[in-house]
């Protein structure tokens, strides 16, 4: 068949997954990438956009079903931007994630000799979120707190309860939603830049029970709150504080505000590993507590202590992994570039009676040479959990510059470990081992934890 026009109708036959969760088709050598198609289907897609090679198009009728299809149980399934997967058999979620993994490795990282170990699946595929972001959106019956419309940047859609959140979540939502109505202001419209109300952000933990919310609006004092704090009090038990966070920025984002404790504390507490961590509104802690337990276990593994090792623990968050760490190293060292999260990782420390674990303030690009040129040893192992953008060419040969005997890499984004690990393989390491572990089911995203060993070793 040749090259369809944008805006053609076509029929297809789902082939395969690609990275991010679309279907991929294959009309002669064009390769055709269909939105909300399944492996096995066939669909009739509309054709959105046509490059030389491939196109993107959207199914719009399923004219046969895939093997592995079932029924979503989310009411808002489709809808909603998130959980894409939920009407993919769970264990062909993970089949088509692993398979994900190594196709970037070896495609965009040009890596073959390493062994990849099968995925471990998620304990729970719903109700595992202990954080989740909400926006407000105009319905009939007033502001309504919900998720982005899919596709769409303009238009939230309301949600009557998300299946990944707890019902502690989905009810301090409720009680918020209930307040945005009493208090007659307006959602914050992006393209007037005007009104008040912006987003909900609820942290909450399985394993303690506490509940933190960040409340976040337009400039002003925040109406009504001291009803808002009472009925959180009686309907959420749970809840440890509510903070209220205000910015008159165009862009969405709710990390990085400043925020003032309406009621109760900053922070909630999550245990993991055995450790008991207070984690501040806008500290990064993996979303699902169960499996980053796993994942953290995994990476312990990896690393192979044996009790007297230096250990620097890069982009170290709140200290939740060199702390799990320092039971079996003999120091372990700690660099973070945020200076709230430092000092949260400093607490944790003395929390937990944990005096080998010290926490650096720096950008690992810009620190590492002055704290080896400062007397910082040097590390036997380094452990690394960059954010999704991955490393920069700069922070991997600073890392290089350590000449660790080992790194152990936690990778939430396969397609930036791969660009990462060809300049690790290129600076005289090699990829050993690489362990998947499926934090976010119903969703395209992975995590996996890479061990990369010098090659004099």
């Amino acid at each position: 068949m040749s090259r369809p026009d944008k805006g053609s109708e076509v029929e297809v036959q789902i082939d395969s997954l690609a990275f991010g969760g679309r279907g991929v088709a294959r009309l002669g050598e064009f390769v055709l990438f269909v939105d909300r198609a399944l492996p096995g289907d066939r669909v009739r897609a509309r054709v959105t956009k046509v490059k030389r090679s491939y196109g993107e198009a959207t199914a719009i009728a399923t004219l046969e079903r895939g093997p592995d299809r079932v029924e979503a149980p989310c009411p808002h399934f489709g809808a909603c931007g998130g959980c894409r997967f939920q009407d993919l058999d769970y264990p062909a979620q993970l089949r088509w994630k692993a398979l994900q993994i190594r196709d970037v490795l070896e495609r965009i990282g040009h890596l073959r000799d390493f062994v990849q170990d099968e995925i471990v699946a998620a304990e729970r595929t719903y109700g595992y979120r202990n954080k989740l972001e909400f926006s407000f959106g105009e319905t009939e019956d007033g502001p309504a707190l919900g998720f982005h419309r899919a596709g769409r940047w303009d238009e939230i859609m309301p949600v009557s309860a998300c299946l990944l959140m707890s019902e502690a979540g989905n009810e301090a939502r409720r009680v918020v939603e209930e307040w945005s109505r009493r208090s007659g202001e307006q959602i914050w419209d992006r393209r007037t830049n005007s009104g008040y109300l912006r987003h909900l952000v609820c942290r909450a933990s399985d394993r303690t029970g506490e509940v933190l919310l960040t409340l976040v609006t337009a400039s002003g004092e925040l109406p009504l709150s001291s009803w808002l704090v009472d009925e959180l009090a009686e309907r959420v038990p749970g809840c440890v504080g509510l903070l209220h966070a205000t910015t008159d920025a165009v862009g969405e984002t709710t990390h990085g505000l400043a925020a003032t404790v309406v009621s109760g504390r900053d922070w909630y507490e999550e245990r993991l590993l055995g450790l008991s961590l207070k984690v501040s509104a806008g500290a990064f802690l993996q979303t699902n507590t169960e499996m980053c337990e796993r994942l953290y276990e995994i990476a312990i593994e990896e690393a192979g202590l044996h009790g007297d090792e230096i250990v620097w623990d890069l982009y170290s968050g709140i200290g939740s992994i060199a702390l799990a760490l320092a039971g079996a190293a003999g120091r372990v060292i700690g660099v973070e570039v945020v200076e709230e999260a430092v000092e949260r990782a400093v607490d944790n420390a003395e929390r937990n009676g944990i005096g080998n674990a010290e926490f650096i303030l720096g950008d690992v690009a810009r620190a590492v040479r002055p704290l080896l040129e400062g007397g910082v040893p040097s590390p036997d192992v380094v452990v690394l959990d960059p954010p999704r953008s991955g490393l920069t060419p700069k922070a991997v040969r600073r890392v290089l510059e350590l000449e660790p005997r080992r790194i152990v890499y936690v990778s939430c984004n396969p397609t930036t470990l791969a660009g990462n690990a060809e300049l690790l393989t290129e600076g005289g390491y090699r990829l050993e081992r690489v362990r998947p572990v499926d934090m976010f089911p119903h969703t395209a995203h992975v995590e996996c934890v890479a061990r990369f060993e010098a090659q004099s070793t």
